[in-house]
């Protein structure tokens, strides 16, 4: 997603004055999902089994067998997309839970009395892209599926910009964090359930 900087030394302050969103889904930022540890509680990674080929479309990640492995105890475990018939059903994003293996997300903070989340540190930065932009285009795409389009109402409020950021930023320190006393306290909250739909692929 790309984002314009104004010139001059005030730039970097103002943040990106023009957002242009390609219409990526949600699918596109779960390649790598940092999730709290079932196990030490600490920072663990959910990504796609090592040899697993690169996927054609972003939706494809929502397909592929998944690892979770934790760097601080060594837990590990596994996931597989589901068979149905001839089909198998793939993950489901969006949430605070991780699509596969339903763990809490790690990057979690509150958040104008909500909870702020993010996949891995590329998600934080899209979304960062697009809260701190003061122009926001979209492309010809009629995806209902894109991800900025689906923000909350929240999240997109010009009013709610400078608190919005500064969430993303403690969302940007805590994906260098890995121990299970630096978990953050939003990442407790399981009520924000993903939306009830399948995808057969």
């Amino acid at each position: 997603m790309a984002a314009e900087r104004p010139s001059g030394p005030a730039g970097p302050d103002r943040g990106p004055v023009r957002h242009h969103d390609p219409g990526a889904p949600l699918a596109c930022f779960t390649a790598r999902v940092l999730v709290v540890c079932p196990r030490c509680g600490g920072r663990a990674l959910v990504a796609p089994r090592p040899g697993v080929p690169a996927p054609r479309y972003c939706t494809d990640l929502l397909f592929q067998p998944r690892r979770l492995v934790c760097g601080g105890c060594g837990a590990t475990a596994g996931w597989e997309a589901r068979a149905d018939g001839s089909s198998r059903v793939g993950a489901v994003p969006g949430g605070t839970e991780d699509p596969f293996f339903r763990m809490p997300l790690w990057l979690q903070t509150r958040c104008v009395g909500r909870i702020l989340w993010a996949y891995d540190e590329e998600h934080v930065e899209a979304l960062s892209a697009f809260v701190g932009a003061r122009l926001r285009e979209r492309g010809g795409w009629r995806s209902t599926r894109a991800m900025c389009d689906r923000l909350p109402a929240w999240m997109k409020s010009a009013q709610n910009r400078a608190e919005i950021l500064a969430g993303l930023e403690r969302l940007r320190a805590l994906a260098q964090r890995s121990s299970p006393a630096d978990r953050s306290p939003a990442s407790h909250e399981r009520n924000d359930r993903p939306r009830p739909y399948r995808i057969l692929y």
